[in-house]
C-alpha cells in the first residue's frame, strides 16, 4: 500500500490522532511497539497562523517517529491553506485534514466533523490545501452528520477528486460521538467502490488483534487506525502485529513488563512537562489501561493513583499493586 511516496507492508496499523494523547513521547512508544505510522494531536489552523506557542509546539516531530502525519483542523479556506504551508515547513511525511472530530468546541463551530454539514466548503478547503503543498494530503472524516445523512460513499469520491492521497474513515456519525458501535459496512462499501483508487483506512473500535484481522479481511481496507484502544496500552500494536503476521496470539506479556511501560510513560510525561502537569497528563492512560482490570478491591488504589501529583508517591502505589 502506498500513500504518496510512502510504502507500507501488508496490514499497516496507524496510531490515530488524539488530542492530549498523541504527544511526541507516546508516538515514539507506539512506533517502538509496531505502529506503522503515527499522527500528531489536532493542530488548530487559526492558532497556528496566529503563532500561538502551544500550537506551534505540536509541529515538533523527530526522525525516529517517521513516517508521521501532522493533522490540522479549521473552517476557513484561507486559514487552512496558510496553516498547511506552515505545517509543510515542519517536514512531516503527510499532512492530514481533520473533518472528523465530533467534540462541541470543534464541530460545534463548524470545523472537524462540523464540516459534514457544509460539504461544498469541505471540498473547497481540501482542494486549496492540496494545491498549496507538495507533500501528500490525506483526510480523516466520519460516515456523515447523523443516521439520516450517511454520505460517506459519495463524499469519498468527491474528496478523491480533490486530489487527496488517502482517506481515513471513522465508522460513526458525528451525532454518535463515541457511543454505540462503529459501523464498518460503509467503510467496506467505500473501499469496494470501483471508482475509488486511493487507499482507505478504517477506524473505530479496533481494540483486539482478532478484530484488526477481521477488519482487513472482511472489509478489505488498506490500513487500520487504532485510537482509544492504545490509551494505557501502547503494546496493543505489538499484539496486533504478531497476530496479523502469524495468525497466533502473542505470548502473554508479563504484568511486570507492562507496569514498566507505564512507568516509562509517566517519566516521559514528567520530563516533557513537569512533575505535576506530567502526572496529570498521564492520568488518562492510567485510568484507561486494561492492566488493572479484574484486580479485586482496587477502587481505593485507583482513586489514590489518579489523585497523586508526585512521582515518588505514584510509583510507591505502583509497587503495591499485585495482579491477582
Amino acid at each position: 500500500m502506498k500513500i504518496g511516496s510512502l510504502n507500507f507492508d501488508k496490514y499497516p496499523i496507524f496510531l490515530a490522532p488524539m488530542e492530549d494523547v498523541t504527544d511526541p513521547a507516546f508516538r515514539l512508544m507506539c512506533k517502538r511497539f509496531g505502529a506503522d505510522m503515527v499522527y500528531t494531536e489536532f493542530v488548530s489552523s487559526d492558532a497556528l497562523i496566529r503563532a500561538v506557542n502551544k500550537t506551534r509546539q505540536k509541529l515538533t516531530i523527530s526522525n525516529e517517529e517517521r513516517p508521521v502525519a501532522i493533522q490540522i483542523y479549521g473552517k476557513e479556506v484561507d486559514a487552512m491553506t496558510e496553516a498547511a504551508r506552515i505545517v509543510e515547513e515542519a517536514q512531516p511525511d503527510i499532512l492530514d485534514i481533520n473533518f472528523g472530530c465530533p467534540v462541541k468546541k470543534v464541530a460545534g463551530k463548524g470545523a472537524g466533523a462540523g464540516m459534514l454539514q457544509n460539504i461544498p466548503k469541505m471540498l473547497e478547503i481540501t482542494r486549496s490545501v492540496v494545491d498549496a503543498v507538495k507533500i501528500p494530503v490525506t483526510v480523516k472524516t466520519r460516515l456523515g452528520w447523523d443516521a439520516d445523512h450517511k454520505i460517506i460513499v459519495e463524499l469519498a469520491e468527491q474528496l478523491q477528486d480533490c486530489g487527496i492521497a488517502a482517506l481515513a474513515i471513522h465508522g460513526r456519525t458525528r451525532s454518535q460521538m463515541y457511543t454505540g458501535e462503529a459501523d464498518w459496512t460503509l467503510i467496506g462499501e467505500v473501499k469496494n467502490n470501483p471508482r475509488m483508487h486511493i487507499p482507505i483506512i478504517g477506524n473505530g473500535d479496533v481494540t483486539t488483534p482478532e478484530r484488526a484481522k477481521e477488519c482487513f479481511e472482511r472489509y478489505g481496507v488498506d490500513a487500520i487506525m487504532v485510537g482509544r484502544g492504545s490509551i494505557g496500552r501502547p503494546w496493543i500494536f505489538k499484539e496486533m502485529k504478531h497476530f496479523l503476521e502469524t495468525g497466533e496470539e502473542l505470548p502473554p506479556l508479563s504484568f511486570e513488563w507492562k507496569m514498566q511501560v507505564l512507568r516509562e510513560q509517566v517519566m516521559n510525561s514528567v520530563e516533557r512537562l513537569d512533575e505535576r502537569r506530567g502526572i496529570i497528563h498521564i492520568r488518562r492512560h492510567l485510568a484507561a489501561t486494561p492492566l488493572f482490570k479484574g484486580i479485586s478491591n482496587f477502587r481505593e488504589t485507583r482513586i489514590a493513583m489518579l489523585r497523586t501529583e508526585s512521582v515518588e508517591e505514584l510509583f510507591r502505589i505502583f509497587d503495591g499493586i499485585r495482579p491477582f
